[in-house]
């Protein structure tokens, strides 16, 4: 589920057996290879799924070239992603991508205003939409395909001005370097990016693309050879080649510009999640890795999670989505801070109006009382000055068996509840500039998750479930 953040897992009855790693290899190597070729059968389009794809691109580009026309800072419309590069995965939500190429000397403003024009006006009787990611783009419904109307400059390698500017360049390549077979090994690989929840770059997943699908096949070679080598990556792992350094879990450059990270996206999570499931996929290999993840819920106690819901007005996904996993990282902080032991923090948002923050806490309520502790009674000045600025709220000061003073003192709040309801009413330390004014319109914080709805009630079990990769492991 997005926005989830770990600090404290408990996992418990989870028996992983040890083998060699090279007998496990070789004892199960045959079915490893019966499992991919059952599973390749399953990733690829039947050709009735060909054509009705193929249908609701050519009508979709037709009606985007009818419309560029009109504009003299367009050169040119074409196919890009994963379509383009015919390594869509069998799947009703596989997208299309239509870009728009602008003459480099178009100023920003026009290139949006342009391009969401040209969008809406081809799209027109297909419920059209404003979607984000670093610029504005149009999407629409096409004959239950969504197509993607995308933006970019006519640039040369390295002159970007956007992030899309790289697109058409890593669509030549892959048509040029992407194998027929190797077609095949991308789409298993994002069937099984999809099934483990680590498909998608967008923010509120922050996993692995469809381009870094392709990316990894075209260094590995195949979809077992990339398994094997997920499953043996050490930290900082380079996969390409490179003179820049990066600091994330592994890093994955782009070919066609070595100055770019394509991990820098994807979240320690995520690569964890992955790495644990190709060490389950190598020790006993099945259909059931490409099929969506299943979830062991323990009978935990959901007064524990304290949710905090609040109103927003428009914004992005993008924005909102990077807004709350900020806040609430930065609010578990404080409540750690104040002595409250937090687990798991999490976020998650409609998109529309509403979000919320989730946290797993030991408890609501902790102790009425705290113990300070202070330096050591031999440091003259510092000693003098923590007694003299805690002496009035202290209920006992004492002189510690390791010589520091020690002060017990009453808490101002005791109850998690209470004090994430001041801090956000009248302090609000650590959230977002751009949230402030959502919360002073108002906010509730509570706990258990019986009030929420079902999507919501989800995105907050997600804290206390243990994801299927661990239990494959046996």
């Amino acid at each position: 589920m997005y926005g989830i953040e770990g600090r404290i897992m408990p996992v418990r009855s989870l028996s992983i057996k040890k083998r060699g790693e090279g007998s496990a290899r070789n004892l199960l190597g045959g079915s490893m290879k019966k499992v991919i070729s059952e599973a390749r059968k399953k990733v690829m389009p039947l050709p009735s799924d060909k054509n009705l794809k193929k249908e609701a691109a050519v009508l979709s580009l037709n009606l985007v070239k009818k419309q560029a026309k009109i504009y003299d800072q367009i050169t040119g419309v074409e196919f890009g992603g994963s379509y383009a590069k015919d390594t869509w995965v069998a799947d009703a939500d596989a997208d299309v991508d239509i870009f728009i190429k602008f003459n480099s000397s178009t100023p920003r403003e026009r290139f949006v205003e342009i391009s969401q024009k040209v969008g809406y006006a081809a799209m027109k009787g297909h419920a059209p939409s404003t979607r984000y990611s670093e610029h504005p783009y149009v999407e629409a419904k096409v004959r239950k395909t969504r197509i993607n109307i995308v933006p970019y400059y006519d640039v040369d390698p390295g002159k970007w001005k956007s992030s899309a500017d790289r697109s058409p360049y890593h669509t030549k390549n892959m048509k040029k370097a992407l194998t027929t077979p190797m077609k095949k090994e991308v789409r298993l690989l994002k069937a099984f990016f999809k099934s483990a929840g680590v498909y998608g770059a967008e923010i509120a997943r922050q996993g692995f693309s469809g381009y870094v699908s392709e990316v990894l096949v075209l260094n590995f070679g195949s979809f077992e050879n990339t398994v094997k080598a997920m499953a043996d990556m050490q930290e900082n792992f380079v996969i390409g080649n490179t003179g820049e350094k990066f600091d994330t879990p592994i890093v994955i450059i782009d070919p066609i510009d070595k100055k770019r990270n394509l991990a820098a996206a994807i979240s320690k999570e995520n690569v964890g999640r992955l790495m644990l499931r190709c060490r389950a996929f190598e020790r006993n290999p099945s259909m059931e890795f490409f099929r969506p993840c299943r979830q062991k819920i323990p009978g935990f106690d959901s007064k524990n999670i304290l949710v905090v819901e609040f109103s927003f007005g428009p914004k992005s996904p993008e924005t909102i989505w990077g807004q709350i996993k900020r806040a609430s990282a930065a609010l578990a902080t404080q409540l750690g801070q104040e002595g409250f032991t937090v687990f798991r923090n999490g976020s998650y948002t409609d998109e529309k109006s509403k979000s919320w923050l989730f946290f797993l806490l030991e408890s609501i309520k902790i102790p009425p009382v705290r113990l300070k502790e202070g330096p050591v009674f031999f440091r003259k000045d510092y000693a003098g000055h923590f007694i003299k600025k805690n002496i009035d709220q202290s209920q006992v000061m004492w002189v510690g068996r390791s010589g520091k003073i020690i002060s017990l003192e009453e808490r101002q709040f005791n109850n998690a509840r209470m004090f994430l309801t001041d801090l956000l009413k009248n302090n609000q330390i650590g959230l977002p500039k751009g949230l402030r004014k959502e919360f002073e319109g108002g906010f509730q914080v509570f706990a258990g998750t019986d009030d929420l709805s079902e999507s919501v009630k989800a995105a907050a079990v997600d804290l206390i479930s243990t994801h299927d990769t661990f239990l494959y492991l046996d």
